[in-house]
C-alpha cells in the first residue's frame, strides 16, 4: 500500500558540489528580495499601527531574508 523506503545512498559515491547556475541564483535572489519587501511592509505598517513587537519581528524577518538572498547570490 505504501511505497517502500529508498535505499540508503552509497557513502563512497561522491556528492555533487557544483554551484547553481547564475540564472537560478539571480532568480532565487529576486524571490528573496520580494519576500524581504513584504516583510518590510509588515514592519512599517506594524510600527505605524502601534504594534512595535510585530514591527521588530518584521524587521528581523527582512534582514534574515536579505542575508539568505545575498548568500544565495554570492556563494551559489
Amino acid at each position: 500500500m505504501y511505497p517502500r523506503p529508498a535505499a540508503p545512498e552509497d557513502p563512497d559515491r561522491p556528492v555533487d558540489r557544483r554551484p547553481r547556475p547564475m540564472i537560478e541564483r539571480i532568480g532565487l535572489a529576486f524571490v528573496a528580495l520580494v519576500m524581504a519587501t513584504l516583510f518590510a511592509a509588515v514592519a512599517a505598517f506594524s510600527f505605524i499601527g502601534g504594534e512595535p513587537f510585530l514591527g521588530v519581528m518584521g524587521v528581523i524577518g527582512t534582514l534574515m531574508v536579505l542575508w539568505v538572498g545575498a548568500l544565495t547570490l554570492l556563494r551559489g
